[in-house]
């Protein structure tokens, strides 16, 4: 069947709809109440009387609203079944009990239509839950059809553009938004638990900062003036640290104005904590264990199944910097070479390796792991001790001026989060702060600018401290097994449609 063709079966179904809708308020029936005093769930009333004898009549009296999704039709007597949001019931109506006016409005129903409904609980002999309905309203008419069953609703395209159709269409969908709201909770109940206060930091900031990443630009007409979108809470967080609380976070939306795939949204939730007196030792039993709680809870098992692998993110996870995991997966040992020994020692590995003859020893460490390490990590793992390079927000390490104390965890090849010792040397964050600056205006887009009223803050002091970021949207990826972003949130990005 062409496009076309499938145009014009839905015009005429639709049209079928509107005069329905029209011979309903003829008939001076509203077909959009304002409300309705629904007092049963469908999946409550199912597990309380799942023990009912098939056959068997109560006196149990109800009053039930779903969505109709099935109607069957049979003279004198009709079936439907209704869905809420916790299940599907069955409905039974008589002519003889309804009368025939009220009777009659049944044809005017359509999948998809919403219905409340009163009536006395039975099983019917087949084992159906029902409701012998005494009395019905029409809650809310459908004017679009809904896709037939056979057909279902499987392309992605569709589904994420529409995602009410693919909410209706696809409980288990439905179940997985579900979950993720648990996480969200159980999320905050586990950082509530360690004594972190939540906080909220500005979307709209005058200097973006926090992470290296292209922001959205947007402009404030009241003081005429260039504004960003968050790309990271860390630099105001950081700031109540210096105010004297001790332990916050935040779980916010952040932009990123780069690339879209299926690990990458540009906008999306993180979790960004913060606590004085730890370091990034301690911000990893914070992640490990973080993970563990969310996962015990909601799945009963800190063991998931991805893409054919059985991942554990039971706490202790492993450990491996970041030189380790370059030197176990390509046999290369960058800790001990040269920028021009590691590239010679890629040259001879074949290694096919984009990069940039002005790139420093350390950036081209960071690509190697990128490009073909990251992916090799397939156990939840901490990637520790990157190079300087790769940020300048933390601090050095205090082994190898080379290193930073940072790490990122990892499963499955994907990054989860990031996390430092917060560097705290108002002097050298100048410093650092300075050089990004100058790369700006060489043209490095996702160079760190400089914050001035950062700086001051941290001129105040700031004490010891180790933040942690967590890609929350990542993390219910493995909570519900599913291998894109878009599957996870609820409005993913799309590209707007052609005509």
């Amino acid at each position: 069947m062409n496009s076309s063709s499938l145009g014009k079966g839905l015009k005429k179904l639709m049209e079928e709809r509107l005069a329905k809708l029209r011979a309903l308020k003829e008939a001076g029936i509203e077909p959009y109440p304002h409300r309705f005093k629904k007092k049963h769930y469908a999946g409550v009333l199912q597990e309380k009387y799942t023990k009912l004898k098939r056959g068997e009549h109560t006196r149990v009296r109800v009053i039930v609203a779903g969505r109709i999704r099935s109607i069957r039709l049979m003279g004198k007597a009709s079936f439907l079944d209704i869905e809420d949001s916790t299940g599907k019931i069955q409905l039974y109506f008589q002519q003889d009990k309804l009368g025939k006016a009220n009777y009659k409005l049944i044809k005017k129903l359509d999948i998809g239509d919403f219905i409340g409904a009163r009536g006395v609980l039975f099983k019917t002999k087949t084992g159906e839950l029902t409701v012998n309905v005494s009395g019905f309203t029409i809650l809310a008419k459908a004017l679009r059809p809904l896709p037939s069953n056979w057909f279902g609703l499987k392309d992605p395209e569709l589904r994420y553009r529409h995602r009410a159709l693919d909410l209706i269409m696809n409980p288990d969908v439905r179940q997985r938004f579900v979950i993720r709201t648990k996480a969200l909770k159980l999320m905050r109940e586990y950082l509530n638990k360690q004594g972190y206060l939540e906080v909220e930091t500005p979307l709209l900031q005058p200097v973006y900062g926090g992470a290296k990443a292209t922001p959205f630009i947007t402009h404030l007409k009241a003081l005429d003036m260039k504004l960003y979108l968050s790309i990271s809470p860390e630099l105001y967080l950081k700031r109540l640290i210096v105010g004297g609380y001790e332990k916050v976070y935040t779980i916010s939306k952040n932009f990123r104005n780069e690339g879209i795939d299926k690990s990458h949204n540009p906008e999306f939730t993180m979790m960004e904590c913060y606590a004085a007196y730890h370091d990034y030792n301690d911000m990893m039993r914070l992640t490990e264990g973080m993970f563990q709680y969310i996962f015990k809870k909601i799945l009963g098992t800190t063991k998931v199944k991805y893409e054919g692998k059985t991942l554990d993110f039971k706490a202790p996870w492993k450990r491996l910097t970041m030189y380790q995991a370059i030197k176990k997966h390509l046999g290369i040992d960058v800790a001990k070479l040269t920028k021009e020994e590691i590239l010679a020692e890629v040259k001879a590995k074949q290694l096919k390796f984009e990069y940039d003859e002005e790139w420093s020893k350390g950036v081209i460490v960071m690509e190697l792991f990128e490009q073909f390490v990251a992916k090799e990590i397939i156990q939840p793992t901490f990637i520790t001790d990157h190079p300087k390079e790769s940020t300048p927000l933390c601090k050095p390490h205090p082994k190898n001026p080379e290193l930073i104390e940072r790490f990122e965890p990892f499963a499955y090849g994907y990054e989860l989060g990031n996390a430092y010792t917060e560097l705290n040397d108002p002097i050298l964050q100048r410093q650092l702060f300075e050089e990004q600056k100058k790369l700006m205006e060489q043209g490095h887009e996702d160079a760190h600018p400089l914050d001035e009223d950062f700086l001051i803050a941290l001129e105040y002091g700031m004490p010891p401290t180790g933040g942690l970021g967590i890609g929350f949207d990542r993390m219910v990826m493995f909570l519900t097994g599913q291998h894109s972003i878009r599957d996870v949130i609820l409005f993913p990005f799309m590209r707007p449609q052609q005509g």
